[in-house]
């Protein structure tokens, strides 16, 4: 069940990744925003979620090792 829930959560962040990407680029194609500024914006959220992703691993480390020594 645990692998199931992980992998579902996977496809969640993968999926609005994804949709976020599209959605930039959707609005570069449509000139509603420059190309440099298109690509600005895919960099930011690539780094947004590379950067939560850093510390949500943190925060998992942390918590197990709070929890080994009570």
């Amino acid at each position: 069940m645990a692998k199931r829930k992980a992998a579902l959560i996977a496809a969640a962040i993968g999926g609005s990744f994804v949709a976020l990407a599209a959605a930039i680029l959707i609005s570069a194609a449509a000139q509603l925003i420059t190309l440099t500024v298109a690509k600005l914006m895919l960099v930011a959220l690539l780094g947004l979620y590379f950067g939560f992703g850093f510390l949500i691993g943190v925060y998992q480390v942390l918590r197990k090792l709070e929890d080994r020594r009570l």
